[in-house]
């Protein structure tokens, strides 16, 4: 490969926070915490060796913000209570010096929690069955549950989860907060017209499934001031259906971006199979393409984009402002570092996911762990 030096590494803005390139980490399920989702040394670990990669910036795993029914996955970390604060409080600063931002991704699993150290049931918009096994990359096994349909006062008191979570983690730091509205969890599953029934305000055309969204994110930004960076991840893929799609195409895609694009965010990120690919079927456009069309905020895009050059071809094309990676950044926390120098990448190894290479389960780094400087 050779040098690389184009719009991957030219340096962008979100709000008032400069980013020194395009390429950032994107959010991934990190079942590495302890059992009451305090972040430990090893998650420490696992987060700053990308900072030292060369990553503009950190995007954290889903990160449950209550200690009612948020959490998703067992060992999940949380930032729903002052220890979880106080523990961020290191690894956030280790990020920062070592010259990224740090985001934190929160996300309430709703329907889609597989295990939690709070609460065995699971709530959703409706009452729903994923009808799904669970993931059993991250300790899951069996079926999912039925979740029972949330009242006013789950609805209110998830969003003061968020609330509360996005002032430890300001307290904590963070450079920014990235509300979780993707992949089936439970912003999404509000979101979803295939697992919203309501009746209320909440429920019905998108303009009004998308209202526990908006309200989340007026009270989030009430929260943080200005200061902070405020983003959310849409997707229209799940965990449990990868395949799903939105049945209004790109035209539920003009609204939905549009609205989003008119609230308080100051990004949106997209998740997708393949950021490249048409989003809503032959001949249409990117999932990336349609939310910069159609949100008037920066967009940040997910999904294989490994190879530099592809990651690339999307900013000089327009279709979105920064790239995210994952399996690419679990097999090369350094992949900024050694793209700019022209060094090869490592293909990703999905045997190694559970392995020290993807979660330094040690204390310490080994000697394969430590970026290239």
């Amino acid at each position: 490969m050779d040098k690389f030096d184009n719009n991957l590494f030219k340096q962008g803005n979100i709000s008032n926070h400069i980013f020194k390139n395009r390429y950032m980490v994107a959010p991934m399920t990190r079942v590495s915490s302890e059992s009451d989702g305090t972040p430990n040394e090893r998650v420490h670990q696992y987060y700053v060796r990308y900072a030292r990669g060369g990553f503009s910036a950190v995007i954290t795993e889903g990160t449950y913000p209550d200690t009612a029914y948020s959490q998703g996955y067992e060992n999940q970390a949380g930032i729903a209570t002052e220890k979880h604060r106080d523990a961020w409080k290191p690894i956030v600063e280790d990020i920062k010096s070592n010259g990224s931002k740090a985001i934190v991704q929160l996300m309430h699993a709703g329907a889609q929690s597989q295990g939690s150290y709070y609460n065995e049931e699971t709530i959703a918009p409706s009452p729903y069955d994923p009808n799904a096994e669970k993931v059993g990359a991250y300790g899951g096994e069996g079926k999912f549950q039925q979740a029972r349909e949330m009242t006013q006062t789950d609805i209110d008191e998830a969003k003061r989860g968020f609330v509360q979570a996005s002032i430890y983690a300001a307290e904590a730091g963070f450079d920014g907060i990235e509300l979780h509205g993707a992949n089936g969890y439970l912003l999404d599953q509000f979101l979803s017209e295939g697992i919203n029934k309501r009746t209320d305000k909440y429920g019905g055309s998108v303009e009004k499934r998308l209202t526990f969204l908006l309200e989340i994110i007026k009270e989030v930004r009430e929260a943080i001031g200005d200061d902070m960076v405020l983003g959310i991840r849409i997707s229209q893929i799940k965990v449990v259906n990868p395949n799903h799609k939105w049945s209004g195409g790109e035209k539920e895609a003009e609204t939905i971006f549009g609205i989003l694009g008119r609230s308080e965010v100051d990004y949106i990120h997209i998740s997708d199979d393949d950021a490249a690919e048409p989003g809503f079927g032959e001949g249409t456009m990117t999932m990336a393409a349609a939310a910069k069309a159609f949100g008037s905020v920066p967009v940040i895009t997910a999904g294989n984009l490994a190879d530099p050059d592809k990651a690339a071809g999307l900013i000089d094309r327009g279709e979105c402002d920064y790239v995210a990676v994952a399996r690419a950044a679990l097999a090369n926390p350094d992949a900024p570092n050694r793209i700019q120098k022209g060094m090869p990448l490592d293909e990703f190894n999905p045997d190694e996911i559970m392995s020290p290479k993807a979660y330094v389960k040690d204390t310490e780094l080994s000697r394969d762990m430590i970026p290239n400087e």
